[in-house]
């Protein structure tokens, strides 16, 4: 029932316009966090300003832990991890979903590649504006490309989980390339 209820509001998300989805904008600062996060299978605490001082994170949200689309878009980003740590940068996902669940995720479907993140409070999902409008218990499916002094350099909002590893794995070329040629 609550996968047909997470559905529902997928395709009520689906028909809003796009302006009604929201993201922080290019050259905001990304808000700091510290949140309970598993990496195969293993909990820890996440920090973004620790991150961060390591080099570029790429934050995606995700709606619900095991769900089709949630499934694929992590496999999606396992697959590509070695591409992004190549260019310095760590990918976490992060949910609203239970610690306990998410550390199953990090090693069934994450395949212990990159961490996930639990933010049962929506504290963090509230501060990133990820928030899905039509069912606010969840997460909507928001990525987002953070420099390492915590601007956001690029954001992608859609619930369709195809494009988001391609589209944060191009900005994240396009900023590396870009700070390399302004040293």
């Amino acid at each position: 029932m609550k996968r047909l209820g997470l559905l529902m509001g997928w395709l009520l998300a689906l028909l809003a316009p796009p302006s009604a989805w929201a993201a922080l904008d290019i050259g905001d600062r990304a808000p700091n966090f510290s949140i309970p996060a598993a990496l195969g299978g293993n909990v820890f605490t996440f920090s973004l300003a620790e991150q961060l001082a390591k080099g570029p994170v790429v934050l995606y949200f995700f709606p619900l832990a095991f769900s089709e689309g949630c499934s694929l878009e992590a496999h999606q980003f396992a697959e590509a991890t070695a591409q992004f740590e190549a260019l310095g940068a760590k990918v976490i996902g992060v949910s609203g979903d239970d610690i306990g669940t998410l550390s199953k995720f990090s090693t069934q479907v994450c395949q212990s590649k990159f961490a996930v993140g639990s933010d049962q409070t929506k504290k963090v999902i509230q501060s990133y504006d990820a928030v899905m409008r039509a069912q606010p218990d969840y997460a909507n499916r928001i990525s987002y490309v953070i420099a390492p002094n915590g601007s956001v350099v690029y954001n992608y909002v859609n619930l369709n989980p195809e494009r988001h590893v391609e589209r944060t794995l191009r900005a994240l070329k396009e900023w590396t390339a870009a700070a390399q040629k302004s040293k």
